[in-house]
């Protein structure tokens, strides 16, 4: 066994000398446990950051630790190009024709030159190939892409469902997670809102919290409902109509209305569920390498998965047991405008919980950036280990002087500050200063050569190329499998896959519209599909006098009219009497229903009207 083959180290270089600027006798050898106190990763483009990064994440696999990763810029995905062989025709799918191109060579000539620096690299930091395939056993390595059937599709139904009972029980952090995902749904409609001024945060707020303290899953389609018809009606201590009026909120059901009906969105409600555990760990209990490329997002849909995901990590932390070991990894690879020193976005409150708490639960957070002016660094006051790289700018090396001698305050540690400058200034490519709290003081190291192939960001055609033997792979165990058969089943009801013959979401009306449902009569069927279909309902009173016979009496009557397309939509004449009351009407649908479409002379609420006045 070489001597960095140990459990609960992982080897990340050599120590370096920046006065003769080459290596020193032995190994950089990290111990795992001080990563349940965090890192932070800075450098420049060209420091080595990336290599740095993946290292680490290779040996947390080889050391069976499983990670969720967030990859802004698809560079993480290259831990899926490993290749024990080192062969040339392993390589040559995956290089850059322009590279080959530049040096005159064919792409096959590239590839076998690729393959011979990486096994020669390889060498000289005292691995192979062989390594390489224990890194390729000890984990699964997926690369999932929301928003898009790429790589393996994930759907974001579970973070409206109902949360853990730990969190239900916890004010505090019920709250946060009730104003993250409103904050984080309203900025894909286009809201900025202030949690505590914006009518439409908190009217949202409240119909997520009062839903899910009623025990209620919900999805995008009765959160559509649920905005227009509230649960409740009051908000704080004022009439919910004066707070937001019914036409305020049919303006904002609609934005979400549009979202769903968008081209494309259906891919943000398919796939495996944001279920941390299953993301961490397979079936058979082998840890899983999660990888979440988000480079194909714009920036509004990237803030909210990425808030949505802290917030499921949150959930999934606080469900776990007290540990001092290293449980898991998070590891976010560029967080610039994810966790900014003065503004609060929506990712930035559950990534402050992972830094205070997770250390906890076994937790480790590790955050990389090449854009140090923009970090928080009050928030990292109480990170352990500091990777710092090369850097750009004067004021990027004064951020980070404050952020370290930050840290050392909190660890009641000794800082040199023109020491710790001088350093820096002197660090080359693939050269880093390690400070850690764990150890006695800074050391300088230069970075190991990386097992997986480090060829630049990956394409959304590439990651297909790498998950479609996966997609193909879990599709034949789905169907072999009864519990998958069951997760399935349960997947697909609670994202409401439409019928032919209907939607899964109520239509949006107008506000001055109100709208009912048949109640059901009777037992519903097991497994049997129930779909409304838009009538329009009419009831009145019709009071009978006659002084002759002496008839005097009024009589409830209820009607029910086919809505069509045709140049009369309504024909009170052709309507099917009902007997059931106006108070007896639904005001919400039954779980699961869908909803059959509705007519195109419905939506202008002028059109009601004239049916009213038709029907009387």
């Amino acid at each position: 066994m070489s001597d960095f083959e140990k459990l609960g180290v992982f080897y990340l270089g050599r120590p370096y000398d920046l006065a003769t600027k080459s290596a020193k006798p032995g190994l950089l050898l990290y111990d795992s446990k001080d990563l349940v106190t965090h890192a932070v990763c800075v450098g420049m483009t060209g420091s080595g950051k990336t290599g740095l990064c993946i290292g680490l994440l290779e040996e947390a696999a080889i050391d069976n630790v499983p990670a969720i990763i967030i990859d802004p810029k698809g560079d993480i995905a290259n831990l899926l190009l490993t290749f024990p062989d080192l062969r040339g025709s392993d390589f040559l799918p995956w290089i850059n024709p322009v590279d080959a191109k530049k040096k005159a060579l064919t792409p096959e000539a590239f590839a076998e030159k690729e393959a011979t620096k990486w096994k020669a690299g390889l060498e000289a930091w005292g691995q192979d190939g062989a390594r390489i395939a224990k890194l390729r056993e000890a984990a699964e390595f997926l690369v999932y892409t929301p928003g898009s059937t790429a790589g393996l599709p994930v759907s974001i139904l579970q973070s409206f469902a109902v949360p853990s009972p730990k969190i239900l029980e916890d004010a505090e952090l019920l709250g946060d997670r009730v104003g993250i995902t409103a904050t984080s749904l309203l900025n894909l409609v286009g809201q900025d809102a202030d949690p505590l001024q914006s009518p439409e945060h908190i009217l949202l707020a409240n119909v997520l919290k009062t839903s899910w303290e009623a025990g209620q899953d919900l999805t995008l389609s009765s959160l559509i409902q649920r905005i227009q018809t509230p649960p409740f009606s009051k908000l704080g201590v004022m009439d919910l109509e004066s707070v937001f009026s019914s036409k305020d909120r049919f303006a904002l059901a609609m934005r979400f209305n549009n979202l769903l009906g968008a081209p494309g969105f259906s891919a943000w409600l398919e796939g495996q569920p944001m279920d941390i555990d299953q993301m961490l760990h397979s079936p058979t209990g082998k840890p899983r390498i999660a990888i979440f490329s988000i480079a194909h997002l714009n920036d509004t849909e990237r803030m909210f998965f990425v808030s949505l995901l802290l917030t499921q990590m949150v959930s999934w932390m606080r469900s776990q047991s007290g540990t001092t070991s290293l449980r898991a990894l998070f590891y976010m690879d560029e967080v610039f405008g994810f966790f900014p020193p003065i503004k609060n976005p929506p990712s930035k409150a559950p990534m402050l919980t992972m830094l205070k708490q997770a250390r906890a639960y076994g937790l480790g957070v590790v955050l990389a950036t090449q854009n140090p002016v923009d970090l928080d660094y009050k928030g990292l006051g109480n990170t352990g280990t500091w990777f710092i790289g090369r850097l750009q700018t004067e004021r990027d090396m004064a951020r980070v002087l404050d952020g370290l001698e930050g840290a050392a305050a909190n660890s009641q540690g000794n800082f040199n500050r023109q020491k710790m400058e001088q350093m820096i200034s002197g660090l080359g490519n693939r050269v880093f200063l390690m400070n850690n709290v764990h150890d006695d003081g800074p050391e300088i190291f230069e970075t190991r050569w990386a097992l997986s192939y480090l060829r630049g960001p990956l394409t959304r055609t590439q990651i297909k190329t790498l998950m479609d033997p996966v997609k193909a792979a879990q599709s034949g165990s789905a169907a072999s499998s009864p519990s998958a058969k069951i997760l399935a089943a349960a997947s697909q009801s609670s994202a409401g896959t439409p019928s032919k013959d209907g939607t899964t979401h109520p239509p949006v009306l107008p506000p001055d519209i109100r709208q009912h449902f048949v109640p059901i009569r009777g037992a519903r069927p097991a497994g049997a599909l129930l779909i409304y279909h838009p009538r329009l309902y009419g009831a009145a009173s019709v009071h009978y006098q006659e002084t002759k016979t002496k008839l005097d009496e009024v009589r409830d009557v209820q009607a029910l009219v086919v809505m069509t397309t045709g140049a009369v939509p309504v024909q009170w004449d052709q309507a099917e009497p009902l007997d059931i009351p106006p108070a007896d009407l639904n005001t919400r649908p039954a779980d699961g229903a869908q909803f059959g479409e509705l007519p195109g002379a419905a939506s202008p609420a002028k059109f009601f009207k004239g049916w009213e006045k038709d029907f009387e």
